[in-house]
């Protein structure tokens, strides 16, 4: 499964109604679960954002799903970011060339 981190502002509607968040939480949870996902870490933040979450999802289509879905709901916008564990990013890391790039010509 894919990594992705998800952060969040809360809109007015939910600011609004933020004692009700817990159970769109769990519906969120839910939702993705359905999906074939699952939540793998949420946090409330002070800062730049209102909410950050850590997930897992199949491929990108389904996180783009979940995420379109989340904010036709009107509570949250998000920002989703694609993560690579380490193991990943050491491949990626460690493919690269040390060849000096083409330079263009001015």
């Amino acid at each position: 499964m894919t990594t992705y981190i998800m952060l969040g502002h809360w809109t007015d509607q939910g600011a609004r109604s933020a004692v009700d968040s817990p159970r769109r939480l769990d519906a969120a949870k839910a939702l993705l679960a359905g999906m074939g996902g699952e939540f793998k870490h949420f946090f409330l933040t002070m800062g730049a954002y209102d909410i950050i979450a850590v997930y897992e999802a199949p491929d990108d289509a389904v996180a783009a799903r979940f995420s379109l879905q989340l904010g036709m709901l009107g509570n949250v916008r998000a920002e989703t970011l694609k993560a690579f564990p380490e193991a990943a990013y050491r491949a990626i890391v460690g493919s690269l060339s040390y060849e000096e790039p083409p330079r263009w010509r001015t």
